[in-house]
């Protein structure tokens, strides 16, 4: 089968094709990204009887491409790369329909459309390549479009915002370029799988620097404080649309990429030489867990930019992604091997990743909603909103409940998952009592910033010296279809997330 090549190869086909379709109707490019996206979704889940019914629990694809580096162009698909695929996915067809309307009487669509169809290149290849130089390009990939949508079609200090966006996001990739180069040099192979049991049998002191260049990289990505300076700016001044992809999938694929890389190709090498280094370091992410989402909560309770709200909610939610990632060792059954079976924790983590995008992504669009019927940004200008935009009101709200935790919204079921896994590790480490105390406190916080959101925006009378009268309707038909498909999925994803635990919970990682 060719399905994931297929994945890979549509939508750089579909690049020219859109374009094209945006010189006669942005409307019709709009639509060619959508269906190129929906196709792969299909492609996608043609892997998972193979996923479900093969020893390895994995679906391989591989192609000849470099022999001189022992470089093959291989593409998998396993029980983590699915749903997060899918969700990257749904969120590039809600994105590019909710364009439609948000991005009307703008500046060349054409190329922005484009640049969309190039973006969902890298966004979802990250997630389906086993290579690690393919996926340093698809890691890059993700930076180029994004960069030029932000400055291109953000607000008034976009290019400074997209500038700030490179910098940050691209001396992290050198972090990650540095630990690609080094498992390549130390191993001979650049396949995770290879490099894997290459390094099992090593028992070098490399490798620990290779984890810790490799995490760095990732959680640049991530905006894990203090490398999150990027991310308010570049969320709060990009489009909308951008946005909810920004914080929805290009923030996540950091967690991603701890997980696939740091995680399972790296850290069982280092566990074998240095069991004590790797406490030290998942001691450490938890700190930096509870800081970011803390620090991410705390800003979100003051900010009044509508955007920034947001986007610092993002910053406080990988904290909790960060948090359940340092959880990855500890074994829901004493004695059981963390690497032969996923814990309760690392099932929260990945489903914490697929519901926040959907969740964030929503939040994000319901934002921009508002933004474009009231022309302003500022909650202090707000209130009273929910019978003017019902519709928005509503998927805010089911938006903003789900960030909270709130069940049975998606992200309540992904938040219990990895608290019922931080108590399974206060049974082995009890260093993990104080910041598992702490993150329930997050979740405190996280409801009081979703509270104050929708009460200040929707709830109450308008603000003094502010009227609606005759200004303000809800939000046109492909706006509301994209915030529909999102909001279907946050309380799908709440009410019946087996499917997709079903698939997390086949992976192994040795």
């Amino acid at each position: 089968m060719v399905a994931l090549l297929l994945v890979f190869l549509l939508p750089a086909l579909g690049v020219p094709l859109v374009y094209l379709a945006g010189k006669k109707s942005a409307k019709l490019a709009a639509i060619v990204v959508a269906l190129i996206a929906t196709i792969n979704i299909g492609l996608i889940l043609t892997t998972i009887p193979t996923i479900l019914n093969d020893s390895t629990h994995r679906y391989l694809e591989s192609y000849q491409w470099i022999p001189v580096l022992k470089s093959e162009f291989t593409l998998f698909a396993d029980g983590i790369t699915v749903p997060i695929a899918i969700v990257a996915l749904v969120l590039i067809i809600a994105a590019a329909l909710y364009s439609i309307n948000y991005m009307e009487g703008k500046k060349d669509l054409p190329t922005y459309f484009a640049l969309i169809e190039l973006l969902s290149i890298g966004l979802v290849g990250v997630f389906i390549t086993s290579n690690l130089l393919l996926f340093y390009f698809c890691w890059e990939l993700m930076l180029v479009p994004a960069y030029f949508i932000i400055g291109g079609w953000g607000y008034k200090d976009s290019y400074r915002a997209a500038f700030k966006f490179f910098v940050f996001t691209h001396a992290g990739a050198v972090f990650v370029l540095l630990g690609i180069g080094s498992a390549f040099i130390f191993t001979g192979n650049s396949d995770i799988f290879l490099v894997q049991t290459a390094l099992l049998s090593s028992r070098s002191g490399v490798v620990e620097w290779i984890l810790l260049a490799f995490t760095a990289g990732f959680a640049v990505k991530m905006a894990v404080v203090p490398v999150h300076m990027w991310l308010p700016d570049a969320h709060s001044e990009a489009p909308s649309p951008m946005s909810a992809l920004l914080s929805g999938v290009i923030i996540s694929a950091g967690a991603y990429a701890i997980l696939r890389i740091s995680f399972q190709m790296v850290l069982p090498a280092v566990n074998l030489l240095d069991p004590a280094f790797v406490v030290q370091f998942l001691h450490g992410l938890a700190v930096f867990g509870v800081i970011t989402a803390f620090f991410g909560s705390f800003i979100a309770l003051v900010e009044t930019d509508i955007k920034r709200i947001i986007a610092y909610s993002s910053i406080s939610h990988m904290g909790y992604i960060l948090f359940g990632l340092s959880l990855f060792l500890f074994p829901d059954i004493a004695g059981a091997s963390p690497f032969l079976s996923v814990n309760h924790a690392t099932t929260g983590t990945v489903m914490q990743i697929v519901n926040h995008a959907v969740s964030k992504g929503l939040f994000f669009l319901s934002a921009g909603a508002v933004m474009h019927q009231l022309q302003a940004r500022d909650i202090r200008e707000m209130g009273g909103l929910a019978g003017k935009l019902p519709f928005t009101t509503a998927t805010s709200s089911v938006a903003a409940l789900s960030i909270a935790g709130v069940p049975p919204f998606a992200c309540f079921i992904s938040e219990f998952l990895i608290f019922v896994g931080a108590f399974s590790a206060i049974r082995d480490d009890s260093f993990y009592l104080i910041p598992t105390v702490l993150m329930l406190v997050a979740t405190v916080l996280s409801l009081g910033y979703a509270l104050r959101f929708i009460s200040k925006v929707f709830l109450g009378p308008a603000k003094t010296g502010v009227t609606y009268e005759g200004k303000v309707k809800e939000v046109p038909i492909w706006m509301k279809l994209s915030m529909g498909i999102l909001a279907v999925f946050v309380i799908i994803l709440g009410i019946y997330p087996t499917f997709f635990i079903n698939l997390i919970t086949t992976v192994r990682f040795i």
